[in-house]
């Protein structure tokens, strides 16, 4: 029992990590999971069958929240399905061991790439349609983010993520949600490659709805999560993640002691950190100088309004005194014209000598 229930909670971390930020399900997962012994075909397997209802209720959740472009789940799903579902046939027989260090000095090198966007202010993405993404960018992106998803039991979020955010062409949520969309079609090809490939071989059936459970419960809070949090302090935060995860990787690779590979962890999280409040408090101040400035403009209008009433009002009533004399020279014209034969009858009839 305390087994099944250290599971739901990594599903429970997970997913409220991935939701809000568009990662770590399947890292976090696969970690506990290895951990417990099982080897790496049927760890990955697992995490993708406890991903079809934790992705199903985080797309479902972000897409009520107005995080989705389902036009951008189309272009990058399904490449990235088929990506998935050749990952999880070469996992079947071969081991992906050899893609850690790869993967994760590339995306040590991303996740510093979104920190230095994050803080120019680049990551807000309020310029730009989904659309303009072009399909050659978008094909590849999730045709390799779907092989390494499945070869190394998560990959999807952690490559499709902050490469769409150094795009630097859409909001962090409106990424986070439409990667987090997409990776059900990622997830439902790596489950039917792994199927196929192991059959049910090593997959235990309670693991997988312990963190399918703790998914299911936090992927709404996710969506809200990252639908009332400020763009670039959200992209501070993703970036940090893919440094702190990925040097914790490099330095396991390099075999660097325990201490020092805390020491740097903990560095990079104090940054992270001070940089997200930073950055957090820079957003507020502009967006309260935004809102005065749009106050005070509407104060400017609402002033000019009765000196515009109290001209018109006056220039009707020019017109209307304007108006009033021409009427009584009017009638002071008719008036003599029908005075000028009278006088005329009368000097014309006088006596005569």
């Amino acid at each position: 029992m305390r087994r099944l229930l250290v599971f739901a909670l990594a599903g429970l971390f997970g997913q409220l990590v991935d939701g809000a930020l568009g990662m770590a399900f399947g890292v976090t997962s696969s970690t506990v999971l290895l951990s417990s012994g099982i080897n790496p075909a049927a760890s990955s397997a697992s995490v993708h069958l406890a991903e079809i209802g934790t992705t199903f209720t985080a797309g479902l959740s972000h897409w009520r929240f107005g995080n989705v472009s389902w036009p951008l789940v189309a272009r990058i799903g399904v490449p990235g399905a088929a990506g998935a579902f050749a990952g999880a046939t070469v996992l079947s027989s071969f081991t992906g061991d050899w893609l850690t260090p790869g993967v994760a000095l590339v995306l040590f090198g991303l996740g510093g790439l979104v920190v230095v966007r994050s803080l120019r202010g680049d990551l807000r993405g309020r310029t730009r349609h989904p659309s303009t993404l072009r399909k050659r960018f978008l094909a590849p992106l999730g045709l390799s983010a779907g092989f390494l998803d499945a070869v190394g039991g998560g990959g999807w979020g952690p490559v499709a993520t902050p490469t769409l955010l150094t795009a630097g062409r859409l909001e962090p949520r409106m990424v986070i949600g439409s990667v987090s969309a997409s990776e059900l079609l990622v997830t439902l090809a790596a489950s039917a490659g792994f199927l196929i490939g192991i059959g049910g071989e090593g997959i235990q059936a309670s693991l997988v709805l312990a963190l399918l459970a703790g998914g299911v419960v936090a992927a709404p809070l996710a969506a809200w999560l990252v639908h009332h949090t400020d763009a670039s302090a959200l992209g501070v935060v993703v970036g940090t993640l893919l440094l702190a995860t990925n040097a914790r990787l490099l330095m396991i690779e390099l075999g660097t002691p325990g201490p020092a590979r805390l020491a740097v962890i903990l560095g990079l999280a104090s940054a992270g950190a001070a940089l997200t409040v930073r950055t957090a408090r820079r957003s507020r101040a502009e967006r309260e100088a935004e809102a005065a400035e749009a106050a005070g403009g509407a104060e400017a209008a609402g002033g000019a309004e009765p000196a515009d009433v109290e001209a018109a009002i006056g220039a009707e009533a020019g017109e209307l005194a304007i108006g009033a004399e021409a009427g009584e020279v009017a009638i002071g014209a008719a008036a003599a014209q029908a005075a000028e034969p009278e006088v005329i009858g009368s000097v014309g009839g006088g006596p005569r000598s």
